[in-house]
């Protein structure tokens, strides 16, 4: 076989394989096989210049051919593989538009964001307004106005975190009350939902911790009038059939004070070692009482004239007995497996 011979039947050979090839992976594969620097068209060129002089320019024509018509089938095809790959491509990544969405996990609310929620949406039905305030508060909002002044054992009781310049993280939300009473004219009925903190910690307590307080001021309010709120707020919150119980206590702030308690959802008062309630088969779950005469005085307010009541509950704790929680720390810890109940 001549190589001019030769030549002609590389070209078919790669003008099958052309046709043949289905990818562009496999026209690369034809390229390299008869077109690369080891192909066998490649090394007759090479090989031109070793051949009689009177056969150089029939192979060196033929050669140069054979490689242009490779080429251009090679350009052609590659054009047409190119087209039915990308094709294919927007086959495979099609979508339906009339399938539904891809179902995303639901949240759900924090079960002390469930009682705050429920809590202040029932004294918003009873005509109190929302107050908030700062969480980072000075000396006189947290204390002195409230009728703790400095070396006053209240203070102790608070169990404060101290910052510098004079300021706490506030150890309650009474001071909302305090910041609204000196801007504003009574009547005033609010309620106050935020985060307090303290140190402390246990199965009922927590450093941070949320609490809910309201205050209303009017001319003729009376400790029934508080009694009567507070009792409606218990069974909105824990049902008819909740046992609470009202007991003397005291406030610096509130003169007469009183506790509201619910009976233990743990031991229901059967245990001497329950965690909960101590033995004691009820759970403390607010204060209250009416305003001290010398904290409406504070704000501008004539005590001949007004009266008000105030009270300050822990919806955390609420939470534990709505949801039979025996830890509250379990409510700040951040496990899904906890929260994901709710």
């Amino acid at each position: 076989m001549s190589v001019v011979e030769r030549i002609e039947e590389l070209k078919l050979e790669a003008l099958s394989a052309l046709a043949e090839a289905g990818t562009t992976k496999d026209l690369e594969s034809v390229r390299v096989k008869y077109l690369g620097r080891s192909a066998d068209l490649t090394e007759i060129k090479k090989s031109i210049r070793d051949l009689p002089q009177d056969e150089r320019k029939a192979v060196g024509g033929s050669s140069n051919r054979a490689t242009k018509e490779i080429e251009a089938a090679l350009a052609e095809r590659l054009a047409e593989v190119a087209v039915a790959e990308r094709e294919e491509k927007l086959r495979a990544e099609a979508v339906d538009v009339t399938l539904p969405g891809a179902p995303y996990p639901k949240g759900s609310l924090h079960p002390s964001l469930r009682v705050i929620d429920e809590v202040v949406d029932f004294f918003v039905g009873l005509g109190y307004r929302v107050a908030e305030g700062p969480e980072v508060e000075t000396d006189y909002y947290n204390f002195t106005a409230l009728n703790i002044p400095p070396g006053h054992p209240a203070r102790g009781m608070q169990d404060t975190f101290f910052l510098d310049d004079g300021l706490v993280l506030r150890t309650h939300t009474s001071p909302v009350q305090v910041r609204t009473m000196l801007s504003q004219e009574p009547p005033v009925y609010i309620v106050c939902p935020g985060r307090t903190y303290r140190r402390d910690s246990d199965p009922t307590h927590t450093p941070m911790f949320n609490q809910i307080e309201g205050l209303a001021v009017d001319k003729g309010l009376t400790l029934g009038d508080l009694k009567g709120t507070l009792a409606a707020m218990a069974r909105h919150i824990f049902g008819e059939d909740v046992k609470v119980r009202l007991r003397p206590s005291y406030f610096q702030f509130v003169e007469p004070g009183v506790e509201l308690d619910v009976s233990c959802f743990i031991c229901g008062g059967s245990d001497p070692n329950c965690k909960v309630c101590k033995g004691a088969g009820w759970i403390e779950m607010l204060g209250a009482g009416m305003v001290d005469p010398a904290v409406l005085s504070e704000a501008g307010y004539d005590p001949e004239e007004y009266t008000g009541f105030a009270f300050g509950m822990g919806p955390d704790r609420m939470a534990m007995v709505r949801y039979g929680i025996p830890d509250l720390r379990l409510f700040f810890e951040g496990d899904l497996r906890f929260l994901q109940q709710f």
